[in-house]
């Protein structure tokens, strides 16, 4: 595969790509088994506060629509932002209106089209070329991010969407370890982003371990020369300032404001400075 061009930014600060391509069609096939799965009434379960079953669910087949329309079709046209929003309430925004229109679209049609649309944005994804700028990770400081971080983080948005839902019905985290491992690593692309604002010597490892078969070691140092002054990309300076090690469900759910820092911090084991440990905890992995 031929590099970037030198005129595209460079991301080495975000550590080795990540390949999700392999994964979309299975994330794309769990989704349509969980939804074909649910009884009429688990449709009406609270996802999160004022979004149920049906309203996550028109929101993923949104996010189709989004990423066929832009990505594959060039399409340009829609909402623009209101005099003086943030990126944060844009988003919202437009989840929210699109939303609100498709309630009136019923739960075997919703299925229906995230079948079709689904498998397309699958298809988009596998063919792409991680090395091509995309859209920015706001949660990471990437904008415009390489194409491997985008379609990563696209993933991890499919992935967690089926979680809330697996959890509004009763049912644990997806334990698939292939799809889990990714997902981590993808989120924990924002422990740079995250660590911005702290000041620490030139060298100082701030290190995240999650123990079991998807988890791994991240380990963000504190350098001079990169855009918010940590980088995945260092080498391993030796015994970390402080090592935070948590399980892999308080990681996902603390990336996704499913848990508030202070539960996660509750739970996590700090060997090392509990400063710069709090300060990891505040990570967050989605637009929030």
């Amino acid at each position: 595969m031929n590099p970037p061009p030198d005129d595209l930014p460079r991301h080495s600060w975000l550590g080795s790509r990540i390949d999700a391509r392999p994964l979309f069609a299975r994330e794309h096939a769990a989704l349509l088994a969980t939804l074909r799965g649910l009884e009429p009434a688990d449709w009406r379960r609270e996802v999160v506060s004022g979004w149920d079953v049906h309203d996550v669910a028109a929101h993923v087949l949104g996010d189709c629509y989004g990423r066929l329309s832009r990505d594959r079709d060039g399409h340009q046209a829609g909402p623009a932002f209101a005099p003086g929003e943030t990126l944060e309430a844009f988003i919202h925004r437009i989840n929210q209106e699109w939303v609100d229109a498709h309630r009136r679209v019923s739960p075997a049609a919703l299925i229906d089209a995230l079948d079709l649309f689904g498998a397309q944005v699958a298809r988009l994804f596998e063919a792409a070329d991680l090395d091509e700028p995309s859209l920015g990770v706001s949660w990471a400081g990437a904008d415009p991010a390489p194409m491997w971080l985008d379609s990563a983080r696209e993933l991890t948005e499919f992935w967690t969407h089926r979680q809330q839902i697996r959890q509004a019905v009763g049912q644990a985290t997806d334990p698939d370890p292939d799809t889990l491992s990714a997902v981590l690593d993808t989120f924990l692309r924002a422990l740079p982003h995250t660590l911005r604002e702290t000041h620490a010597a030139a060298g100082t490892q701030v290190q995240i371990h999650i123990p079991g078969p998807a988890g791994g070691s991240w380990a963000a140092t504190a350098t001079t020369d990169t855009p918010g002054g940590w980088s995945l990309a260092e080498p391993d300076a030796g015994s970390p300032a402080v090592r935070v090690t948590l399980d892999a469900e308080t990681a996902w759910r603390l990336c996704t404001r499913g848990v508030e820092p202070t539960t996660a911090l509750a739970r996590v084991h700090i060997d090392g400075d509990r400063q710069l440990a709090e300060a990891a905890c505040q990570i967050v992995s989605i637009v929030y």
